[in-house]
């Protein structure tokens, strides 16, 4: 899925690093023939893509970036306690990712465009919410779960 890139850093390699807005990085090397990113060579060129889009795999795999740490957790949801928001496509803000995790039962997990994924969710199977993606859930009978919130915390 495409994210906006927010900056750039060097990393111990000296090699620049995309750094963007859900919180991953991506190395963004110019390396003809194999990448041809010749805007990387000057401090114009990478400032000429700040808010552009680049594709982040990471998000394509629904992989928690490192440094983000819970902030806040709901209470513990069953059948007669789950808000209606939940049970209804909805997403999360920018930079803010969270994990479903079930206590008791199942919980089926549907991530909406661009991602398109279904996952049955169960004691010790979280489920990964990537930021500003639509989703939902739908409970597969009794269940129990609660969602942590994530977000960035510098050392």
């Amino acid at each position: 899925m495409e994210r906006s890139i927010l900056g750039f850093h060097r990393d111990e390699e000296d090699n620049w690093v995309a750094e963007l807005d859900c919180g991953h990085r991506q190395h963004v090397r110019h390396n003809p023939p194999f990448e041809n990113r010749p805007w990387t060579t000057t401090e114009k060129g990478r400032k000429s893509k700040l808010g552009q889009q680049l594709q982040c795999p990471n998000c394509d795999r629904f992989e928690l970036p490192e440094g983000f740490h819970t902030y806040k957790r709901t209470p513990e949801f069953d059948a007669l306690s789950i808000p209606d928001s939940l049970r209804k496509a909805h997403s999360t803000k920018r930079g803010v990712w969270a994990k479903v995790r079930v206590s008791e039962g199942q919980l089926r997990y549907s991530v909406h465009a661009p991602l398109h994924q279904e996952f049955v969710l169960q004691p010790g199977n979280d489920g990964i919410i990537v930021p500003e993606v639509l989703h939902h859930v739908e409970l597969l009978g009794p269940v129990q779960f609660y969602v942590e919130f994530y977000k960035h915390t510098p050392v």
